[in-house]
């Protein structure tokens, strides 16, 4: 069925298409016989995953950037998805950046974008999360950002402000660095930018003795002495979890028109980048804490290899748009 209805999505524009099935699930969710239906067609056994103290129905979410602004939390958990996560979310509202800012590059199964956070700010977010409730089938993190008109400098201040608003009202928190559509961002990765913002969210988190776990979301473009000293400063700050990886820069051998298009790059050329970062991040964890593996998870054997290899959890977003939401259950029935 997916594949006919893709067909009809792919006539539209990317971001047009998306904004359909966001406010598709938006209806069905709000008319009850037709959320149940959904939870249905989407209903299948799966193993609980443990992971930052949380109880996952199973080992595959829904990454960030697919519902911003937590318009769609319990029709997406119908999907069965085991987590769904939110964002990114910023502290003010934000418009983020000019159109065309989404690309669909069929021919390599990719999607490059250049968003720039647009959010409806916390505030409205938040409230609509409190309003909704939580998800009833499925863990809900939420992804937080820095504004655009933030300096680096100032950047602890919202993801301080963006802690404090959202840790009563999600599962966990993502602490997104990683993204390269906000100029300067990815800068805090560096050590000792890094040390900084953890640091300062760290002790907020124990003044207000705040319990939500703080995941960090690291770039696949980092080389290896960036990233140990990212997860490193991830480990010496108590950081409950990472997620590999955000979407990248490269641009190899892709052969879509829109492969020069600026802005970060997901789907299936981002897989051997980003197993290669997990395998580097699991040497360096040691086992301390948990990962959660994104980029470039399209076919139920990338999710099953990403455990494999010692994630505890995946997250899919290109791949939900290239194979459709039976793709949750296809990783599933594969491990």
């Amino acid at each position: 069925m997916y594949p006919i209805l893709r067909s009809l999505l792919f006539r539209f524009d990317p971001e047009t298409a998306h904004q359909l099935t966001l406010y598709a699930l938006q209806v069905m969710q709000s008319v009850s016989p037709a959320l149940w239906l959904l939870e249905q067609i989407y209903k299948f056994p799966s193993k609980p995953v443990q992971a930052f103290g949380l109880t996952f129905k199973n080992p595959v979410g829904l990454a960030a950037g697919y519902d911003k602004d937590a318009l769609a939390v319990r029709g997406l958990a119908a999907l069965g998805f085991g987590h769904i996560e939110v964002g990114t979310v910023t502290l003010k509202p934000q418009p983020g950046n000019p159109k065309p800012r989404l690309f669909r590059l069929l021919e390599d199964e990719a999607v490059i974008n250049r968003m720039g956070f647009p959010s409806q700010g916390a505030w409205k977010v938040a409230g609509r999360m409190a309003k909704a409730g939580r998800a009833r089938t499925a863990v809900v993190g939420v992804n937080l950002g820095k504004n655009k008109d933030t300096p680096l400098e100032e950047a602890a201040q919202d993801y301080i402000e963006l802690m404090r608003i959202f840790a009563p009202r999600a599962d966990y928190l993502t602490i997104n660095i990683s993204s390269p559509n906000t100029v300067g961002l990815r800068r805090l990765q560096g050590r000792e930018m890094l040390e900084g913002l953890l640091g300062a969210m760290a002790k907020e988190r124990h003044a207000l003795r705040l319990a939500t776990p703080l995941l960090v979301k690291i770039a696949p473009d980092l080389n290896d002495e960036e990233l140990e000293d990212a997860i490193g400063v991830i480990l010496d700050k108590s950081m409950d979890g990472v997620i590999a990886t955000n979407t990248t820069l490269a641009r190899e051998e892709l052969r879509s028109k829109y492969r020069r298009e600026t802005g970060g790059l997901s789907g299936s050329p981002l897989r051997v980048r980003s197993e290669a970062v997990l395998k580097r991040v699991v040497g360096l964890v040691g086992g301390k804490i948990p990962i959660i593996s994104a980029g470039g998870i399209l076919h139920p054997e990338d999710g099953k290899r990403r455990l494999a290899l010692g994630a505890s959890l995946v997250q899919v977003y290109t791949g939900l748009v290239y194979r459709g939401p039976g793709l949750v259950r296809e990783i599933v029935r594969a491990l």
